[in-house]
């Protein structure tokens, strides 16, 4: 059963071995940055990483120059780390562009499961109980298996496809559950 859960130490072994799939690839809605593995394999910084992940989901908290309050949750399967997933609670001018609301990323031997879809939604309703009604999510016109998950929440909860700029597709979809089938 997929479930999100906050980044705890408590999964660092399980984390490494999803980061280790990827194989150097950008791990979307990770709060991972290039450069970062090599200096998180220490423990005392990776416990300092994972709480920082976790300050940046109070808005009481000052937040680093350009970045929003973001709720950041691993994505579980069976007790397992297979993705991660990232909600942020507003835009900026290049969120709106690309980014969005909601980014994310499934380990590549767990894709083609529906464990985005099931992540997704449960991103969805995370950023419903944050106050956002309507969730921007982007994805590369390349990414036909990204683009294939967020159409099936637009067809299950309500949204649209805004419009394609620069190789992205800008969806905006409903958080909110008992609109379904309503919006």
């Amino acid at each position: 059963m997929i479930e999100l859960v906050r980044p705890s130490v408590d999964l660092a072994a399980s984390w490494w071995a999803l980061v280790e799939a990827f194989d150097g690839a950008t791990i979307h809605g990770s709060g991972l940055r290039p450069g970062d593995g090599d200096r998180l394999r220490d423990p005392e910084v990776f416990a300092e990483w994972v709480d920082w992940l976790a300050g940046m989901e109070r808005s009481d908290e000052p937040l680093p120059e350009g970045r929003v309050a973001c709720s950041y949750r691993w994505v579980l399967d069976d007790g397992r780390v297979v993705g991660t997933i990232a909600v942020r609670h507003s835009l900026t001018p290049s969120l709106l562009a690309e980014g969005g609301h909601i980014g994310y990323a499934v380990g590549p031997g767990d894709r083609g499961r529906g464990v985005a879809s099931s992540a997704l939604a449960l991103a969805l309703d995370l950023a419903h109980r944050r106050g956002i009604d309507l969730a921007l999510i982007t994805c590369d016109v390349e990414n036909v298996a990204s683009s294939r998950t967020i159409e099936r929440a637009v067809r299950q909860r309500g949204g649209f496809l805004e419009d394609v700029r620069d190789g992205v597709r800008r969806y905006w979809v409903v958080t909110d559950e008992a609109t379904v089938g309503g919006a």
